[in-house]
C-alpha cells in the first residue's frame, strides 16, 4: 500500500464515497471496533444505528481523525477523482483537504455569535487565505473584499434553507433546540464538505422539528450533491430519510442494506429489543449454564466488576474496563442479542441436516426385512436387534453417532456439567447417548459438536469429555452427585447413576408390589 495519503484514482469518480475496510479500534485491551467494513454510496444517505454502546461514536472518530484507528483503512474518494486514506491524514487536513464535515452529540456554537457570525465562521479559512494571512482585510483589500462578500452570501444561502434566515442577527443561544440543530448543520455545510457526518442530529428533538429536520436533510442530498453519514437513535428519521442502514452491536456489523431489509432483520430486532429480565434464568437453565446461574444468585464481583458506587446495569464482567493488570477485556460470550439469533439458525439448520442422515443410516437394513414386513413384527425385531447402528459420519460431523441408543436406553446426559435439557436433547438428536461416546470424542468431534450446538469453545471449557469418560466408568463427580440430589434440573425421571440403577432401584421397584399386596389385604 503506497504510503502517501492522497492517491489520484486513475479513471472515474468512484461509486462510494467512503469505504471503510476491517476498521478496529482497541483501548488496551476493550475492543470497541471489531472488523468493521461498510460503504457509504456517493449522494445518499447512510445511517449508521444500533444500540447504546455499539461503537458508533467511535466510528466517527475514527472517520473523522479525532481517533487514529488500531487496524484497517478508511478511504474517502473525492468528486474530482483523488482518493484520501484518512486514517493517515493529520486531524486538521480531513476537512480541509478531504471535505469532511461533522457535527457532534451536544451542540457546540457560539451562543454569544449571531447566527450570521457563526456560519462566516466556518468560511474562516477562505477569509484568512484572501487576506493575506495578513492585515490586508482591515484595509479593504479588493481580494478579500470580494471573498467576504461571497461568504456572507452563502451563509444567508444556508440560513434560507434551514429556515433562519429571519432570525440571522439574533444570538444564536436565543434559538430553540430544534433550531440550533439546524443552524449547526448549516454551519458545517458552509465548509463546502462532499461528506457531512451527523452524530444524532434527531436527539431531543420534537416530532415537528424532526419533520424540519429530514426536510433539511434530503435538501442537501438533492440539491448539494453532498453525501450524508448519520448516527441516529431516532428509527421514523432512519427510516424516511435514508438510502442504506448499517447496523452494529458491540463494535461489530450485524446486518446492512436498505431501510426495509434491515427493520425486519431478526438479528436487528433481537440486539434492540433483547431478551426479557424474568426470561434469562430460564434460558440459562435449560442450556445447562449452571455456573451464570450461581453468578446471579451472588451479585456482582466486586473483584472485578463495578464497583459500589457503580451502576448495577453495567453489564456483565467482562463488558467492564476496570480489570486486573494483563487481562484482556472482550465482550462477554453470549452477550450479543443478534449472534443468539445466527446461533440458533444455525442450530436448527444442523439439527434438521442431522435428522435427515439418520433415518437414511435407520432404512439400510431394510431390504433384508422386506419379505417378513406383511405382519409388521419383522420390522421391530430387526431394529430392536441391532440398536447400536451407527449413523453414517459425513466431514464436519461427529464420528461415533448412533442410529439409537444400546439396550434401547440413553444414559443422563444431564450429568454432565454444561449439559441441560435442551442440549440433551439435541445431543440425542444428533445421535449421541452414552457417555463413553462423548468420552471418545476426539478433537474434530469436538469441533463438530460446538459447531452443532452453537458453542465456542465451551465444551473443552468445561470439560465434558473428561466427565464423560469418569460418569462412563461408573464414578462420580461432584456436579452429577448435585444432579442425583436433585438439585439441578433433569429431563429424566430419575437421576440415578446406572450403578444406582441396578442396585438402589432395582430393590425399591421390587419392594412397591409387597407394599401393594399389604395395602390391598387391607
Amino acid at each position: 500500500m503506497n504510503a502517501n495519503p492522497v492517491q489520484k484514482a486513475n479513471s472515474g469518480v468512484n461509486d462510494a464515497i467512503l469505504q471503510v475496510d476491517h476498521l478496529s479500534m482497541k483501548f488496551g485491551g476493550l475492543v470497541a471496533i471489531g472488523d468493521l467494513s461498510f460503504a457509504a454510496k456517493r449522494g445518499e444517505i447512510t445511517a449508521l444505528i444500533g444500540p447504546n454502546g455499539a461503537g458508533k461514536t467511535t466510528v466517527f472518530n475514527c472517520i473523522t481523525g479525532f481517533y487514529k484507528p488500531s487496524e484497517g483503512m478508511i478511504t474517502l474518494n473525492r468528486n474530482d477523482g483523488s482518493t484520501f486514506l484518512l486514517e493517515r491524514l493529520p486531524n486538521h487536513e480531513i476537512p480541509a483537504r478531504a471535505k469532511v464535515a461533522r457535527t457532534f452529540q451536544n451542540i457546540r456554537l457560539f451562543s454569544g455569535m449571531t447566527l450570521l457570525e457563526n456560519l462566516l465562521v466556518a468560511q474562516h479559512n477562505k477569509l484568512m487565505k484572501a487576506s493575506g494571512y495578513t492585515v490586508l482585510g482591515l484595509f479593504g483589500f479588493s481580494g478579500y473584499r470580494k471573498a467576504s462578500a461571497e461568504s456572507v452570501e452563502l451563509a444567508k444561502h444556508w440560513l434560507e434553507k434551514a429556515d433562519l434566515v429571519d432570525r440571522a442577527d439574533d444570538p444564536a443561544g436565543d434559538l430553540p433546540y430544534g433550531a440550533q440543530r439546524r443552524l449547526e448543520i448549516a454551519r458545517a455545510m458552509c465548509t463546502g464538505p462532499e461528506l457531512l457526518c451527523l452524530d444524532e442530529p434527531a436527539a431531543g428533538l420534537n416530532p415537528k422539528e424532526s419533520a424540519a429536520l429530514n426536510e433539511l436533510l434530503i435538501d442537501i442530498k438533492n440539491t448539494s450533491g453532498t453525501s450524508i453519514l448519520l448516527i441516529e437513535h431516532d428509527m421514523s428519521v432512519v427510516m424516511q430519510i435514508s438510502d442504506h442502514v448499517v447496523v452494529l452491536e458491540y463494535g461489530r456489523k450485524i446486518s446492512d442494506g436498505s431501510p426495509q431489509s434491515v427493520r425486519t432483520d431478526p438479528r436487528v430486532i433481537a440486539a434492540y429489543l433483547g431478551v426479557d429480565d424474568e426470561e434469562v434464568e430460564a434460558v440459562l437453565t435449560e442450556v445447562g449454564d449452571e455456573d451464570v446461574i450461581e453468578q446471579l444468585d451472588t451479585g456482582p464481583d466486586t473483584a472485578h466488576g463495578p464497583g459500589t458506587s457503580s451502576s448495577y446495569l453495567a453489564g456483565p464482567v467482562t463488558d467492564t474496563v476496570g480489570h486486573s493488570s494483563g487481562e484482556r477485556v472482550t465482550v462477554a460470550k453470549g452477550a450479543s442479542k443478534a449472534g443468539q439469533v445466527d446461533a440458533r439458525s444455525l442450530a436448527a439448520a444442523n439439527k434438521a441436516a442431522s435428522l435427515a442422515a439418520v433415518p437414511a443410516a435407520k432404512a439400510k437394513p431394510a431390504p433384508k426385512a422386506a419379505s417378513k414386513a406383511a405382519t409388521g413384527t419383522a420390522a421391530k425385531s430387526t431394529a430392536s436387534a441391532k440398536p447400536a447402528v451407527k449413523a453414517t459420519a459425513k466431514a464436519g460431523e461427529i464420528s461415533n453417532r448412533l442410529a439409537a441408543p444400546r439396550g434401547g436406553k440413553a444414559d443422563n446426559l444431564t450429568r454432565i456439567k454444561g449439559i441441560g435439557t435442551v442440549n440433551e436433547k439435541k445431543l440425542n438428536d444428533h445421535g449421541i447417548f452414552h457417555f463413553d461416546q462423548i468420552g471418545a470424542w476426539k478433537k474434530a468431534d469436538v469441533e463438530a459438536a460446538e459447531a452443532y450446538l452453537a458453542f465456542d469453545g465451551r465444551i473443552a471449557r468445561e470439560e465434558w469429555v473428561k466427565q464423560a469418560r469418569l460418569l462412563g466408568q461408573g464414578k462420580d463427580t461432584e456436579f452429577s452427585r448435585r444432579v442425583d440430589a436433585g438439585k439441578v434440573a433433569t429431563s429424566h425421571a430419575s437421576a440415578k447413576t446406572a450403578k444406582a440403577a441396578s442396585g438402589k432401584t432395582a430393590s425399591k421397584t421390587a419392594a412397591k408390589p409387597v407394599a401393594g399386596k399389604r395395602g390391598g389385604g387391607k
